[in-house]
């Protein structure tokens, strides 16, 4: 399958969150009557549509600060052994790009998870989620909303992802450790997409309070514009 199919499938998968999120108007002149819940739902929609098209693109965490993962305490901080297979950084930065590159599956099987919450979460105070100092506050309140459920869907795809990977170098690295298994360090790197994730969806959902209508979507439209 071709790298262009691979992502036309994948944003398949993700369950068609921009058409749930943009619902056309088509032929109204004025700004449609809308819920504040309603508002609520359509901007964690169309962020979280747009954050998972940048995780599932080729590179999608390592390309990116905001949502690189770092390499798991376990490894980073071990001494003897370990110092010396990851002396220099290009070592260290081989070993970081594999574990973010097995956070593609993982941040894959997430996504579904998050539309479904962003579908049935009951939403309290949406004045106040729409209205509120923080830019990132409705993604906030959905991280909350979902506790730990993204970090219970995607430790299986780490640890899939580390038992069957045939990097020499990880190998290597998982051969020198004592005293932590690849639960542990799966754990970890889910804990670090999970926040990545949310890191993702929030500058989203920034970006698009600044600008509503790069969305053409009226009731974001006029929800923002009521400021």
């Amino acid at each position: 399958m071709s790298q262009a199919s691979t992502i036309l499938n994948r944003r398949v998968l993700l369950g068609g969150m921009t058409s749930a999120a943009v619902l056309a108007v088509a032929g109204c002149a004025s700004y449609p009557q809308f819920s504040l819940e309603e508002a609520v739902r359509r901007l964690l929609f169309l962020s979280t549509d747009r954050a998972f098209a940048r995780l599932l693109a080729p590179g999608g965490f390592w390309d990116d600060q905001v949502t690189r993962l770092a390499l798991p305490e376990a490894i980073g901080n071990r001494g003897s052994v370990l110092a010396r297979i990851l002396t220099g950084p290009i070592v260290r930065d081989r070993l970081q790009r594999a574990f973010n590159d097995m956070a593609y599956d993982a941040a894959e099987r997430a996504a579904p998870a998050v539309t479904d919450a962003v579908r049935t979460i009951g939403i309290r105070n949406a004045l106040a989620l729409l209205r509120g100092s923080d830019p990132m506050g409705a993604t906030a309140f959905l991280h909350q909303e979902m506790g730990t459920s993204l970090v219970e869907i995607m430790v299986p795809e780490f640890g899939d992802a580390i038992r069957v990977s045939r990097d020499p170098l990880l190998g290597q690295v998982l051969g020198a450790l004592t005293g932590v298994d690849v639960g542990g360090i799966a754990n970890s790197l889910a804990y670090e997409a999970d926040n990545a994730i949310f890191r993702a969806i929030g500058r989203e959902e920034a970006a698009i309070r600044s600008d509503p209508r790069s969305t053409n979507d009226p009731v974001l439209i006029a929800a923002f514009g009521l400021k």
